[in-house]
């Protein structure tokens, strides 16, 4: 009978440890999958850093693996210490088309407290690039549209586009409140009445009206181009003005930051159990124009 329980014991462990064995090379797939949704690389002799969010078959959607991903790169830059300048931009035709519409709904299904903790904490998961030394500029390569635009505005000191570049704050076409600080940044580059015009629109508007309002600071044929023209320049300028010049800038926004994070969590976590958000995000995927019924 002991030797029955032994061998029945040694029978369990196999099996646990061939069930480990196989779970390990799934999760190590997992893992390289999470750490390929953001690449880096170094240009101009390795002062600048160049981000580039890499999901191009969904448009760069936004994702909480994708900000686990650049968390884990954002560390891994500020650890460089020739890099002066970052460049943040996009893989393939888009910047980033701002949240993924699947987890959108996870959120309608979701409680309220339970979206305003995790609306939180996904807006800083992307809103990290911040915490780097050095001045990060946006390459607006594609559309950057509703979280997409978010993340160039409040994680970007700078914003460059492509001509054939559109964006937009478009959470309201979806029946969604504003998130990711889109209330806090917006009115401070463009002005409280743009920044109310863009918002309670979520009209998309081209490169050169981007440009015009301010939303932009430059336009080129390549976004990636004229960003990197822009972040050599600041190269030659003295390292150490320029980061603590950058931590200044950034200083007078941080005032409000927090606040603006809870708020907009909170007004969003009203909207996600409505009708109106599921009928928004089945209008966006079913590519036809949304009938709110104010529910």
């Amino acid at each position: 009978l002991i030797h029955f329980y032994k061998r029945a014991e040694q029978n369990m462990k196999a099996v646990t440890m061939n069930r480990m064995m196989t779970r390990v090379p799934q999760l190590m797939m997992q893992t390289r999958k999470c750490s390929n949704l953001v690449n880096t690389h170094l240009e101009n002799n390795g002062q600048i850093a160049v981000i580039t969010l890499n999901n191009p078959s969904k448009l760069n959607a936004l994702t909480e693996p994708m900000g686990d991903a650049l968390i884990s790169k954002v560390e891994e830059v500020k650890k460089m210490e020739d890099v002066r300048a970052a460049i943040v931009t996009g893989a393939g035709k888009a910047f980033s088309a701002g949240g993924d519409l699947d987890w959108l709904l996870a959120r309608h299904r979701d409680t309220p407290e339970s979206n305003i903790r995790i609306m939180q904490e996904f807006y800083q998961k992307f809103l990290v690039l911040r915490s780097l030394p050095m001045p990060v500029i946006a390459a607006i390569n594609g559309p950057a549209v509703g979280a997409g635009l978010c993340l160039a505005m409040g994680g970007a000191d700078i914003r460059v586009a492509s001509k054939t570049a559109r964006m937009g704050v478009t959470f309201t076409k979806l029946g969604l409140h504003p998130g990711m600080a889109a209330t806090h940044f917006l009115p401070s580059i463009v002005g409280p009445q743009i920044a109310a015009d863009l918002l309670l629109t979520g009209r998309l508007v081209k490169a050169e009206e981007a440009l015009s309002l301010g939303l932009v600071a430059r336009l080129g044929d390549c976004a990636v181009t004229v960003a990197m023209d822009l972040a050599k320049d600041i190269c030659l300028s003295g390292p150490v003005s320029v980061r603590t010049l950058v931590q200044t800038l950034r200083d007078k926004q941080n005032v409000g930051l927090q606040e603006a994070y809870r708020v907009e969590a909170t007004a969003q976590s009203i909207c996600y159990p409505t009708k109106d958000l599921a009928e928004g995000v089945k209008a966006l995927q079913e590519k036809r124009s949304p009938v709110f019924e104010n529910k």
